[in-house]
């Protein structure tokens, strides 16, 4: 039977109607509209469906609707603009640390919650953050570098 969860959704409080076990992605996706989360494999595998629950990485794709009931939930729709990019954004631009893109979401969300907790993090610090993560294309030292050069960035220190 569904029911009425509140939960705050890029800084928004929201309603919505769902079932308990509903995984969260479906609500964002197909309720709220916020495409960003991607869908991969459904089985908390590919990190393709990250998000922020009250700032921590969560799989949106098993997490069942009960349990974010009263939480805070941040999605790549929150990290930057085109015409304002947070600095991870720009930094995985400015070191082409993507083709398809599809797994670039969840590894930003990933990686925004790295630098949140790590200011300065080391090579292995930033490997370990996105050791949930698969990425086909093989852009894995690009997207390194690219980790490493947006903690630069919002330390002060410009690009790497």
């Amino acid at each position: 039977m569904a029911q009425i969860f509140e939960i705050t959704v890029n800084g928004e409080p929201r309603q919505v109607e769902a079932e308990a076990d509903l995984p969260l992605i479906y609500v964002l996706r197909n309720e709220l509209g916020l495409t960003g989360t991607r869908y991969g494999c459904g089985l908390e595998q590919c990190g393709s469906c990250m998000v922020l629950i009250d700032g921590e990485p969560s799989y949106a794709c098993a997490r069942a609707m009960d349990s974010v009931a009263g939480r805070t939930v941040q999605t790549i729709e929150d990290l930057g603009t085109v015409a304002d990019p947070h600095p991870l954004q720009q930094a995985f631009l400015d070191e082409q640390a993507g083709q398809c893109g599809y797994c670039l979401s969840g590894i930003l969300i990933s990686a925004k919650a790295l630098l949140d907790r790590n200011p300065s993090p080391s090579r292995a610090d930033i490997v370990a953050a996105l050791d949930g993560h698969l990425c086909r294309c093989g852009a894995h030292s690009r997207i390194i570098r690219a980790v490493d050069r947006a903690a630069a960035m919002l330390r002060g220190e410009g690009g790497v």
